[in-house]
């Protein structure tokens, strides 16, 4: 028989226009604050509003994670199976949250059904690439431990991420930057290219003196990563906060050697938008 199954994400994943209209699938937000003023990360945020806002406010802003209750709810309903997908667990603590909903879930439920929660050892549109590959092997009828095994295995070797900021305030400020070392900081007005280490942490990959010229670098390092390699049913991923024009160069950029079948520029979620600022671009890929 063919499974039932849903797809839960937290509001890390930035969304496509096709994922937008999936059935059986759902984003649980976090909650964004600037002082007084908090909203969640949901379909009505407001990049640009909240982007002025943050520039009031001296460029502060704080997330928090969903309750677990908020997955424990979204993970109710006649299905064989849910897949749930977070932001890595090093820069949050909503994984932990969706590991709760479940031991809620199956206190209140039983275990009628598989709920397994994959830690995205990243952010953004690694989360968008993952819960693509997600559903097309949900559909392509493998049973939920194939496709347990198999993400697990998809995240860490056929995924990265690069990420280039105009400011590291917000991610300093939230003590998100703990893997940098601190030598690195000192050096805050440097624009620095970042990616994701397989144990979801960031780490320094380069830097250059202007945004412009650490965006090309940041290209070319991607670029050069993946040469060789057959990227014709691949995704690239741009999440951008305020800068489209810039994601699209950056995204020309890459595509000038690496040939990616399939190219999402997004508007980044709030989450996304809060960390990486004005001005900043996340680069995700599957290869």
């Amino acid at each position: 028989k063919i499974m039932k199954y849903k797809i839960v994400a937290d509001s890390c994943c930035d969304l496509t226009a096709d994922m937008k209209t999936w059935q059986d699938f759902e984003i649980v937000p976090l909650t964004l604050e600037i002082g007084e003023y908090r909203i969640f990360d949901d379909e009505n945020f407001d990049q640009d509003d909240f982007i002025s806002r943050m520039k009031a406010n001296g460029g502060n802003a704080k997330s928090a994670c969903p309750a677990p209750d908020a997955f424990k709810k979204a993970y109710e309903g006649d299905y064989d199976a849910v897949f749930v997908l977070t932001i890595t667990n090093q820069l949050s603590g909503t994984y932990n949250s969706a590991l709760q909903g479940k031991m809620l879930y199956e206190e209140e439920f039983g275990d009628d059904k598989k709920i397994i929660v994959f830690d995205s050892l990243a952010t953004s549109g690694i989360e968008t690439i993952v819960a693509k590959k997600i559903k097309e092997l949900a559909d392509g009828d493998k049973n939920a431990e194939d496709i347990q095994k198999e993400i697990d295995a998809y995240i860490v070797n056929n995924t990265g991420l690069y990420f280039c900021l105009e400011s590291l305030d917000a991610l300093k400020s939230n003590g998100r930057l703990f893997a940098l070392a601190a030598k690195v900081l000192e050096k805050i007005r440097v624009k620095l290219i970042c990616k994701r280490t397989d144990q979801g942490n960031i780490s320094l990959a380069a830097q250059d003196i202007t945004l412009n010229r650490a965006m090309m670098k940041m290209s070319n390092l991607i670029a050069g990563e993946l040469d060789g390699k057959d990227l014709s049913g691949e995704t690239l991923v741009v999440s951008y906060v305020c800068c489209e024009d810039r994601a699209k160069q950056v995204a020309a950029k890459i595509c000038e050697k690496a040939k990616f079948g399939n190219v999402e520029i997004l508007k980044a979620s709030g989450l996304n938008s809060l960390y990486a600022s004005d001005g900043g671009i996340i680069v995700s890929y599957s290869f």
